[in-house]
This record gives structure tokens, sequence and C-alpha cells, in this order.
């Protein structure tokens, strides 16, 4: 897990691979209404995930990278397939340029 700095812009794309951070929605409970991940599915750190799961944990799952768009804090987000979570993906249209959820 990480935290950036005040002064560091929040990425806009994965630092695992590259690939453009999709907003994708949150569960009411995490108190802002959504986060950014990578969804790449040939992303270096959601395929070592599995391996790393399974070793430590004994269970078949990975990991993407995320991050709060409103706090600047990155952490895995766990999946337990490569379809989990891509259901809850938002367009672009739906999110405004400032992060917020657009009307």
């Amino acid at each position: 897990m990480s935290v950036l700095s005040p002064h560091q812009q929040q990425p806009t794309s994965c630092p695992h691979c590259g690939t453009e951070l999709e907003p994708f929605e949150l569960p009411d409970e995490f108190g802002h209404e959504f986060d950014l991940a990578c969804f790449n599915d040939e992303c270096q750190y959601y395929i070592r995930g599995w391996a790393w799961m399974e070793e430590h944990y004994a269970v078949k799952a990975s990991y993407r990278f995320r991050v709060d768009p409103n706090s600047g804090f990155a952490s895995p987000i766990g999946v337990w397939s490569a379809a989990a979570l891509r259901d809850r993906i938002l367009t672009r249209e739906l999110v405004a340029p400032d992060g917020k959820e657009a009307p």
C-alpha cells in the first residue's frame, strides 16, 4: 500500500504495466463512490498475484492495483476471477474531470 504525497499527482495509469486506470463503482460502505483500478489481465502485478495469494493464503484469488482518486491512497483490491469487478466499471461519461461523479 502507498500514499501519494500532496505534491504528487494522482496516478492515471498503472505503475506496474502503464495501462490507463478505469473508474469502478464501490459498495456504499466505502464512503466514496468509486476508485480507479487496472483491469489489464496481462498486468504482471495481477498475474503474480495468483501465485502469491495461493502461496500465502491458500486461496485461488489475485489482486489488481487501485487508487482512491480523492485521497491518492493506493492499494491492492482482491479479485476472485478475471471477470470480478468488471461489472462495476463506470463509463468515462459518468465521471467528471475533477474525479467526482457527473450529475
